[in-house]
């Protein structure tokens, strides 16, 4: 199972972002640098974080970037739905007309969702803070 660069940057910015002080926001050149992304590409990901709620934006010499919710209100389900979107990960490859599967459900798609929902359940229990405080303490050790 793979998802894209940009899940992978945008779960580190989401948690960089749950660990600046309240009412702060942050650069996108800053957020880039932290990743060693270029700002253009960073600010892709960081609009589909904006459109879906998550994050927010302030204009200005001293805008930038904040969470838009409190962290522990924001899974990893979240920051992936929000770039990947809603889409399932595996499609059954067999025309469901044939003599093979005629009038029978794909099994094997059956167990990829059976699968695929078990890790929307973890995902969905794992929340940006939690990686941030475990960062915090792992600063600090």
């Amino acid at each position: 199972m793979k998802f894209s660069k940009a899940t992978n940057y945008a779960l580190h910015t989401m948690v960089y972002l749950a660990d600046i002080p309240k009412g702060t926001s942050i650069g996108v050149d800053r957020l880039a640098e932290t990743q060693k992304l270029s700002p253009t590409y960073l600010s892709k990901i960081l609009t589909k974080l904006v459109k879906s709620g998550l994050i927010e934006s302030t204009p200005g010499a001293k805008g930038g970037y904040r969470l838009a919710r409190k962290a522990d209100n924001i899974t990893f389900l979240d920051v992936i739905r929000a770039i990947e979107g809603q889409t399932v990960l595996f499609y059954c490859s067999i025309d469901h007309d044939d003599d093979f599967s005629r009038n029978e459900e794909c099994l094997i798609e059956n167990a990829m969702i059976e699968a695929e929902e078990k890790m929307k359940e973890s995902l969905d229990r794992k929340y940006i803070v939690d990686i941030a405080k475990l960062m915090r303490s792992q600063k600090n050790l």
